[in-house]
């Protein structure tokens, strides 16, 4: 056999009979130590490591296109209320259905003069003004689209149908006019990190706007049993249920809503076990879970919501009224929060 890398001839070993040298005895390294065996061990099998899931974020409504929940990134912070002073405007227009605590429509203009009637909103002014917070009021489009911006929060007093429509601007002619002004003004004032409270009737606005649908915490009123007591349990724990009584008795039309909130913080709830009856036909009612009040970061601003407020005493000074007390703090502090005098919807 021929040598590895080597060719024929006297290099070769001899056979037999032959004259060729013996090959050198083989260079043993360390003849007493153990033979061992080479092993084919198997190497540590490397194990993947897949990333951390990544936790879907869901602050973005696809279907109002906008930016809403509890997250704070939904807040737009630019800082364009920050020289404003602490003051609010009460807006009551309704282009409906005028609840009784309303009372009469008031006249045109800023700060008209208030009707006796007009319980609402000279309790909301009061109680307000009780907080170190000053309250305008109007029921006046032209002038919530024009003044929106001097306020940090928006307050729909029951304010409902289409309140932000303004039929009486011509549209036609040299003097034409965009008629939904105080629509775009709302929602331009929202997304510079405006504050906005919705209270009962505020749910029976605007049903053929879908951002203020979503304004409201993607809710709509749909109707209500009769007008009856039933306990409020705080749910939420949050600067604006803090020193709210745990459980009071409330009197009140007890919305059903369709659609029903989503992506909020729901704040306080109505014990529907004491509910007589649950609802009124055809909406079978929320039996498991009746929420009365939540709060939401919407399209850059703040917005905090009840659908409580139907009763006039429920607005009244000192009122006998079951409950008025802890609705009217309730209320305020939900306002307090909106302005930012508070933290926002916690976490």
């Amino acid at each position: 056999m021929v040598a590895c890398g080597g060719g024929g001839g006297g290099n070769d070993f001899a056979t037999a009979g032959g004259t060729g040298a013996a090959p050198a005895d083989p260079v043993v390294q360390n003849p007493t130590a153990p033979v061992v065996p080479p092993t084919d061990a198997p190497e540590t099998p490397v194990v993947p490591t897949d990333p951390p899931e990544e936790v879907a974020d869901t602050s973005f409504d696809v279907y109002y296109n906008v930016c809403r929940g509890t997250n704070p990134k939904c807040f737009n912070d630019w800082g364009a209320f920050a020289t404003t002073p602490d003051r609010v405007l009460i807006y009551s227009r309704t282009a409906g259905p005028r609840h009784a605590n309303l009372g009469t429509p008031m006249a045109s203009g800023l700060n008209p003069a208030m009707n006796t009637d007009n319980v609402m909103q000279a309790g909301l002014v009061r109680m307000l003004k009780d907080a170190g917070i000053t309250a305008d009021w109007t029921e006046d489009v032209t002038v919530l689209t024009s003044r929106i911006n001097n306020y940090k929060t928006i307050i729909f007093a029951s304010s409902n149908r289409d309140t932000l429509w303004n039929g009486a601007l011509p549209t036609t002619g040299t003097t034409a006019t965009s008629q939904d002004a105080a629509r775009t003004a709302l929602r331009n004032y929202m997304r510079r990190g405006g504050g906005f409270v919705g209270l009962h009737n505020a749910f029976g606005a605007e049903y053929n706007w879908p951002y203020y649908e979503g304004l409201l915490g993607n809710a709509n009123f749909y109707n209500h049993g009769p007008n009856r007591s039933g306990d409020v349990e705080i749910i939420g724990q949050d600067p604006s249920t803090e020193g709210v009584p745990a459980r009071f008795t409330f009197q009140d039309e007890w919305y059903n809503l369709a659609p029903f909130p989503t992506n909020v913080k729901f704040l306080a709830k109505v014990d529907t076990n004491t509910l007589q009856p649950l609802t009124g036909a055809p909406h079978p009612g929320h039996a498991g879970f009746h929420p009365v009040a939540w709060c939401q970061y919407y399209d850059g601003g703040r917005a905090w919501l009840s659908t409580l407020g139907h009763n006039t005493h429920s607005f009244i000074a000192n009122s006998t009224g079951p409950g008025a007390d802890a609705f009217q703090k309730l209320v305020v502090q939900g306002v307090k929060s909106t302005m930012g005098l508070t933290p926002f919807c916690t976490e």
